[in-house]
């Protein structure tokens, strides 16, 4: 996923002047910035700004956003669209197909594969979003420490970070999430957190590194800035876009992922409603009842494909290589 931005140039296009977030000048470099129709100057944008102003001209970020809106909205209240239980099943109309008040028709259990793929979107959202969280922070605070302090704390998380991507994401989670009892989705999310911080890690130790040898923060050492101060104040704020860049699109990674380890029997497991479960269970009659598979699949589809455009929308609003 590293080949997706370019973390120098995002870095670089986030460093500015001391003491906040960066600007960018709306005029050509060296000329001076043109007055207004009222005439006074116009004021210059800072990244965010500017990079706001980008994604609002992106249909690919109103269509993602929106797509993303809804799934949150129906994994916090799926009754909103689906009123009956998704556990509630009966075995007459096993595999039947759509009917009055059943669009998706039944599953293998004679429950309504409609309502089971509303509720389906609470655990895969769920998991996605503790994971990205977990993910972020560990891994920034973890990099970021690396990157500006340097030496053996450096060292030490390079040689830990070796060892952790050395380690097959989809193998660890079926020996780690096989031994761990109860498959839900905090075991779930916590194996991607302890799997997946060291990506982030290494993003926000290049980011920092960077961003740490900028004038401003040289000039704000020179005149007594502690070490916390340097770090809130200057640093974080200007090695945030990469980092942010690379949240967003693993964000949908982590969604596939969980749908993956339950389809394998090692996420999550019923009574869980997931979409990796019922792909599972419907797969051995893909042939018999297609309905099956194909709604709980397309629904996995287009969330990730949601978040993937979401992501691709935010790089290229940040990286100014692709403006």
């Amino acid at each position: 996923m590293s080949d997706m931005y370019d973390t120098q140039s995002l870095v670089n296009a986030a460093g500015g002047a001391p003491g906040g977030l960066p600007v960018q000048e709306p005029h050509g470099p060296g000329e001076p910035a043109k007055p207004s129709p009222d005439g006074a100057r116009e004021k210059p944008r800072s990244l965010w700004n500017d990079a706001w102003h980008d994604l609002s001209r992106k249909p690919m970020f109103y269509v993602s956003g929106l797509l993303i809106l809804f799934l949150i909205v129906i994994s916090i209240w799926p009754g909103l669209i689906a009123s009956a239980s998704p556990l509630a099943c009966d075995l007459a109309k096993s595999q039947d197909g759509p009917t009055s008040g059943h669009p998706f028709g039944f599953d293998q259990q004679g429950c309504d594969v409609y309502t089971r793929v509303v509720h389906g979107a609470r655990a895969s959202v769920s998991v996605g979003l503790f994971a990205t969280a977990g993910v972020t922070v560990l891994g920034s605070v973890l990099g970021g420490l690396a990157g500006y302090f340097g030496g053996w704390w450096d060292a030490i998380l390079s040689r830990i970070s070796d060892i952790f991507f050395g380690i097959p994401i989809l193998l660890g989670g079926v020996v780690f999430l096989s031994v761990v009892k109860g498959g839900n989705v905090t075991t779930v999310s916590i194996f991607m957190i302890l799997l997946g911080w060291p990506q982030i890690a290494r993003i926000a130790r290049g980011a920092v590194i960077t961003a740490k040898q900028q004038d401003y923060v040289q000039a704000a050492r020179a005149l007594g800035a502690g070490n916390a101060r340097m770090l809130l104040r200057h640093i974080a704020p200007n090695a945030l876009a990469p980092i942010i860049v690379v949240a967003t699109i693993a964000l949908g990674t982590y969604i596939s992922l969980e749908a993956t380890l339950s389809f394998l029997g090692v996420g999550l497991k019923p009574p869980a409603v997931s979409w990796g479960i019922d792909i599972s269970q419907a797969s051995s009659q893909i042939r018999n009842a297609p309905h099956m598979l194909l709604w709980p699949a397309g629904a996995l589809s287009v969330t990730v494909l949601a978040f993937i455009m979401l992501g691709d929308a935010v790089r290229d609003a940040l990286d100014p290589k692709l403006r």
